[in-house]
């Protein structure tokens, strides 16, 4: 279990709200950067060597198909580089789809490690008394990509033991490809039908139903709401005087760096990397123990002999 997951529910909702509203309305450069630098940082942590090579394939061309798409199609701007079809492709629309394409996958990315921290029993621990049926809805869509994807695996290799699954041509791998899919989505509306009959039949959401819970709000979650209010104050604290205010059309504007906004920028910058810190510090913390735990042993060891 990773040591942010450890943090009370309450609070990880209050920071992963906080940071993809942050991300997708903050309309400057800096902040974006900044928040898809933490992003990416946290989501290496929470993720082993062959899923980190899966989101690089995943990621890297999305964000280059998304810089590449906006300038091939919005034509605004006052600096042409180049004309395409009789249509100019500006310096403004260039930077404005790489702006975009880093909005978009630093907000994945930020949806990716909120998946793998906030499991289905802390939403449901969050929202199961208040609205029990959202809490249920929202906690089986986030488990329904990672499960799509297991179960088109599991039915794409059945399928190719069986011989169905064709790869001679692109008409037979778009049809095997259909099967699969097919199947897929059958399978995942009847585990649907399943769990929601599972529910009711277990008196959920009925007026007085109990939900059990072993998480408490400790001193050390305290802190780090607060650590989480303090910077999130100071970054709504920049971005309301409008000192981060930022354009690219008709020219892309200047890049404000008053102590305002070097404020917010510091401000936002420690919260986009806070989880990936937080971890790094456990992981200091647990080898130094291991390390001294080791250390005793030989001593140990050497004063039986």
């Amino acid at each position: 279990m990773k040591a942010f997951a450890k943090i009370h529910p309450f609070v990880l909702m209050i920071y992963f709200l906080t940071i993809v509203t942050v991300s997708m309305f903050v309309s400057n450069p800096v902040i974006k950067l900044l928040s898809l630098a933490g992003a990416f940082l946290f989501s290496f942590m929470l993720t082993d060597k062959k899923e980190k090579l899966e989101d690089i394939k995943f990621y890297l061309p999305l964000a280059l198909l998304i810089a590449v798409t906006n300038p091939l199609f919005s034509h605004n701007g006052e600096t042409p580089l180049f004309f395409m079809n009789g249509n100019a492709v500006t310096l403004e629309a260039v930077f404005y789809g790489i702006d975009i394409s880093v909005m978009i996958i630093s907000v994945m990315l930020w949806f990716k490690s909120c998946n793998i921290i906030m499991s289905s029993d802390k939403l449901i621990y969050l929202f199961g008394r208040i609205m029990p049926k959202t809490a249920l809805i929202i906690s089986m869509a986030i488990r329904f990509i990672p499960m799509l994807k297991r179960r088109i695996n599991e039915v794409s290799r059945a399928q190719k033991t069986m011989g169905l699954y064709s790869v001679q041509s692109y008409t037979d791998r778009l049809h095997s490809l259909v099967r699969v899919i097919s199947a897929v989505i059958g399978w995942s509306l009847e585990g649907a039908v399943e769990t929601s009959r599972s529910m009711k039949s277990r008196g959920y959401a009925l007026k007085g139903h109990t939900c059990y819970s072993d998480y408490k709000f400790t001193g050390k979650d305290t802190a780090i709401l607060s650590v989480f209010i303090s910077l999130t104050a100071l970054a709504f604290w920049g971005t309301s005087g409008g000192c981060l205010r930022f354009y690219f059309y008709p020219v892309i504007s200047e890049l404000n760096t008053d102590f305002r906004a070097v404020v917010t920028y510091s401000a936002f910058g420690v919260l986009a990397f806070f989880p990936f810190l937080f971890e790094v510090e456990e992981n200091i913390r647990w080898t130094y123990y291991r390390s001294k735990i080791s250390a005793l042993r030989t001593q140990e060891q050497k004063s039986r002999l």
